[in-house]
């Protein structure tokens, strides 16, 4: 899908991101027994942490649309997404908090090791990589412990809209057993989206699905310290 060239306020395309495990770890604050199930990483983008989470003994299935592409293509993709996501993000430093990342030299630094680690994985065990994309998933009931989602809802709520989250909450419960965490809470310039949230949450449980907010002790875009648990 082809959106407008970026300006001020406007990405353009959804990136396709590369962040590493210890970015995950810290968002989701991950523990060493959530490392011991079967894991989901939807959307898995050009991330590492399929690549380094399996390495430590965990069992990861990383899905995203951007894996029917070719191996060579995407790895070239990865580099280059990378440096346009490192771009808009030095383009815009005031909307972010620094401390945990310790400059935007550091941060282009760590999303190029990922993209790396990212295309070595992906050649050498390409069926940890499934192709497709919310709010359709080809896995079975309950065929995961634990579900990471992030920087796809609620990052381009300018984009999907309110149905299209909730379809995709609904689906990525389905085939959790345990907990699905989201994160951020805000859009892709930092906006807070309570009202977005707050709908959501109420629908979800109508439907059986129990919700609670989790305070993260990772913060980027600034006020984005809390991810929205399902379960």
């Amino acid at each position: 899908m082809k959106h407008p060239a970026p300006d001020n306020d406007h990405l353009g395309e959804f990136l396709i991101s590369a962040r590493s495990f210890t970015e995950y770890r810290a968002i989701f604050a991950l523990s060493d027994a959530d490392l011991h199930g079967r894991i989901l990483d939807c959307p898995g983008g050009a991330a590492s942490f399929t690549a380094e989470a399996s390495a430590l003994g965990a069992t990861v299935t990383a899905a995203d649309p951007v894996y029917a592409r070719r191996p060579d293509e995407l790895r070239r993709l990865a580099i280059a997404e990378t440096d346009r996501g490192s771009s808009w993000v030095a383009a815009h430093s005031t909307r972010y908090r620094w401390d945990w990342y310790g400059g935007a030299h550091r941060f282009r630094a760590m999303r190029h090791a990922a993209a790396h680690r990212f295309g070595v994985d992906l050649l050498e065990h390409p069926n940890r990589y499934v192709a497709t994309e919310l709010p359709s998933l080809p896995f079975p009931d309950d065929s995961f412990d634990l579900v990471l989602s992030s920087h796809l809802l609620f990052t381009y709520a300018d984009r999907l809209d309110a149905h299209f989250h909730l379809t995709a909450m609904l689906e990525l419960a389905r085939v959790c057993v345990g907990e699905t965490r989201l994160y951020p809470l805000v859009d892709h310039i930092g906006r807070q989206l309570g009202d977005l949230v707050a709908y959501l949450r109420k629908e979800l449980e109508d439907k059986g699905i129990r919700t609670s907010l989790r305070e993260t002790s990772y913060e980027f875009h600034h006020g984005a310290h809390t991810v929205l648990v399902l379960n």
